[in-house]
Formats: structure tokens, sequence, C-alpha cells
């Protein structure tokens, strides 16, 4: 692997701005995208999630952790048959997470990763990038985690950027290109730390 250096303020400003970065089809190589609708995760009442999961997290199955292994959790997110989390993609994560800006919210279960979340932090604003399970449940108590966290640290904005049922059952809604712009920016103006 090759030590690329990579602009990591330039790329911070592309997702200011309501950006994503995404790797094309076929070695297109790596590309910035936009959408006319995001897809949020609630950080108020909204939020909600399926009873037997309540369950799994009454039986205390898994421990939390911010970045205790942050590569295994880009590789897990990048395990897929199909995937738009190229190796260049990859390496812009670790130049990310050096910087600050990325990070793993991983759920364990003893000493084994279970599952976890891949996101940007940029001032009250955190994107998530992608999830990821190795142990059932894994990534759902981690989503409710991470939620609780959020809340807790005063965030206002968690972006999953494009919606699946998977995230409609944790009360996920979309907002059109202009109500996101604005959330993003009153999002920006806040400080708080993961």
């Amino acid at each position: 692997m090759t030590d690329l250096q990579y602009d990591v303020a330039a790329i911070v400003r592309g997702y200011s701005q309501g950006y994503f970065l995404m790797a094309g089809e076929a070695d297109e190589g790596l590309g910035w995208y936009s959408s006319r609708e995001r897809t949020l995760i609630p950080l108020d009442e909204r939020f909600r999630y399926p009873r037997s999961l309540q369950r799994v997290l009454n039986q205390n199955r898994f421990t939390t952790a911010i970045n205790r292994d942050f590569p295994a959790v880009v590789a897990g997110c990048a395990n897929r048959e199909t995937t738009w989390i190229s190796d260049e993609l990859k390496q812009i994560y670790a130049a990310l997470y050096q910087a600050g800006y990325a990070y793993s919210f991983e759920t364990w279960q003893g000493d084994q990763l279970a599952g976890g979340i891949l996101g940007l932090t940029i001032g009250g604003a955190f994107i998530g990038e992608s999830m990821f399970y190795q142990i059932p449940e894994g990534s759902k108590v981690a989503m409710v985690k991470l939620v609780e966290h959020l809340r807790d640290r005063q965030f206002s904005l968690f972006d999953a950027q494009m919606m699946n049922p998977h995230l409609e059952r944790f009360g996920a809604y979309i907002v059109n290109g202009k109500e996101y712009s604005a959330l993003l920016k009153l999002a920006l103006q806040r400080q708080p730390s993961l």
C-alpha cells in the first residue's frame, strides 16, 4: 500500500458543503457525489428501534468503544460483494482518522469486534459512511448507542446519506437538499467532541 498524501482540509470542505466521496464503477476512481435527498437519523424522540432490540440491549451482551480498532471497522464496512469503499477511499479514511475527523463507533463481545459504524464528524454533524456486523445485532446496538452518545455530546445532525429498510426501522427520514444544507450549516457552527 502506498503512503499517499491527501488534502484533508479540502476533503473536509467537500463534506461541509454537502458532498460525499464514493468510488465509481469499474476503477473509475473516486468522485464527489451529492443527492437531492438526504437521509437523517433523528437525534430526538423520533428515533426508535424494534422491541426485540431492547431485549438485546437489556442483556448487555455488547460493550461499546470509539476507535478501538478503526482499521477493522473500515475493512468490515468494505467487506461486501459490491462495495463503494475502494482501496483509495480506505486510505482517505485513514488520513481523516489521523487528522481527527473519521471515527469508528464499535460494539464488542469480549475481545471480538461485533459490529461498527464508520463516520466523519465535522462540527456538530456526524456523517455516517457505512456500517457492518460480524455478530448478529452488533451494528443495531452500535446504532442505538451511537445515537445516545451523539445526544449526550450535543450533536445536532446524524447524516446517513441514503435510505434503506434497515435505517427506516430506526426512524430515519428524508429531507430535500435545501433542508439538508440549512441543517448542515447549523450543525457546522457547533463544536462538540465525540
